[in-house]
């Protein structure tokens, strides 16, 4: 009875995970990066669900900028990736747009994360001038900043970690806009504060399947 118990446990378990993990990698992703030289990430689109009862005592306004600032740091955080796995070699030849360059160049053209879903995917690499463009969407029942869950913590009376994240992350190629990578991921329990946890957890395996790192 209790071989029974475990192996249900077992193969429950197995399908928790894979509901919670997959990827989508285009089998010409790897020839069509080949002429990819600089490569953009955007802010991605965040959410950030609170209990009915802590979003009282919040404003639309805050809500709504907490969200924006999450959406931010998944994109300096996944730029960080991307320069620490360079600097030791394990990327391709392929070189990332600074996220600051990328914001000024928006908002040179009017384009800021309220508006960002009015435009395809090749607009947006087109405008910024990158080969392919990295999006995505962040979901979240604590924010990820340290200083972001401190302040909410006084505010609405919630502390810790973020302890339940989804995050959906796309490649798209400049020159069509075709899906290139899709990784969507569930990262659950106490993973710390940092963005950089989140995303280092994000592709310690993805990246494998990434035309942009090297390949043992």
């Amino acid at each position: 009875m209790r071989k029974i118990i475990l192996l249900f446990t077992f193969v429950l378990s197995s399908i928790a995970a894979t509901a919670q993990t997959s990827l989508y990698e285009n089998p010409n992703f790897d020839e069509i990066a080949k002429n990819h030289k600089v490569i953009g990430i955007i802010p991605f689109k965040a959410t950030v669900k609170l209990r009915p009862k802590q979003m009282a005592k919040m404003t639309e306004e805050q809500l709504e900028s907490l969200a924006k600032n999450e959406g931010k740091m998944i994109q300096t955080s996944m730029y960080s990736w991307f320069l620490k796995r360079k600097k030791r070699g394990k990327l391709t030849d392929i070189d990332v747009q600074d996220p600051a360059k990328t914001t000024a160049i928006l908002a040179k053209k009017g384009i800021n994360q309220d508006n960002l879903e009015q435009y395809t995917p090749e607009e947006l690499a087109k405008i910024i001038g990158v080969d392919a463009i990295i999006s995505g969407t962040f979901q979240t029942n604590k924010p990820m900043s340290e200083g972001a869950s401190a302040a909410l913590g006084i505010l609405i009376g919630f502390w810790g970690a973020t302890n339940s994240a989804v995050v959906n992350m796309k490649v798209h190629n400049a020159i069509d806009g075709e899906l290139l990578w899709n990784y969507n991921k569930k990262v659950a329990g106490s993973i710390g504060s940092s963005p950089e946890d989140l995303i280092n957890r994000l592709m310690r395996k993805a990246s494998r399947r990434l035309a942009y790192t090297k390949k043992k």
